[in-house]
Parts: C-alpha cells; sequence; structure tokens
C-alpha cells in the first residue's frame, strides 16, 4: 500500500515580504524616508533620504535572505525574561518555614 501525498501549495506557504524584505519594516523605512524628504525640502534632505532608502532597503533584504522571519523571531526574543526562577508551581508560597 503506497502512501497517501498531500500537495502543498507554495502560495500558502510563502512568507510575506514587500521588495525583497519584510513588509512592515521596508514600508516603515520607506515612510521616514519620505517624512525626511518631504518635511526638510532641502537638498541635502533629499539625498539623506534616498541614501537612508536603499541602505535600509539593502540591509532589509539581507536579513530576509538569512531569515523571512527574523523580525519575529526578534521580538518573541525581546518578551522572554532574563532569569525565570525554579519554582513548583505559581501558587507555591516561596517561605523559608523549613528551617
Amino acid at each position: 500500500m503506497a502512501l497517501r501525498t498531500t500537495p502543498i501549495h507554495r502560495s500558502l506557504t510563502r512568507h510575506n515580504l514587500f521588495l525583497g524584505g519584510d513588509r512592515e519594516l521596508v514600508m516603515l523605512s520607506g515612510l521616514c524616508a519620505f517624512a525626511l524628504v518631504f518635511t526638510a525640502f532641502t537638498v541635502a534632505a533629499t539625498a539623506y533620504g534616498i541614501f537612508l532608502w536603499f541602505c535600509s532597503l539593502f540591509v532589509l533584504r539581507l536579513m530576509a535572505k538569512a531569515d523571512p522571519q527574523m523580525r519575529q523571531v526578534y521580538l518573541r526574543h525581546r518578551r522572554y525574561a532574563r532569569y525565570y526562577p525554579a519554582r513548583s508551581t505559581p501558587f507555591r508560597a516561596n517561605t523559608r518555614d523549613y528551617l
């Protein structure tokens, strides 16, 4: 008896990328560059905004190539506590009444 195979469609497992990087981070960096250019209205601010956009896009593409879900992994890492004390249950009173 042969094993039954189920096809996994690629469109259902594709990561949510935009311009090769994480969608939210790419759009946020584009918004920051756009705000910088159109609030200052100087040539230097325009050049810096374009430079900022391309550099951030390059870094975000590298990050997405290494791991498309790196932002979610980092945010979960930041939620972890530095130290978790050993306790048998959260309802136990940790007192020193055994001495």
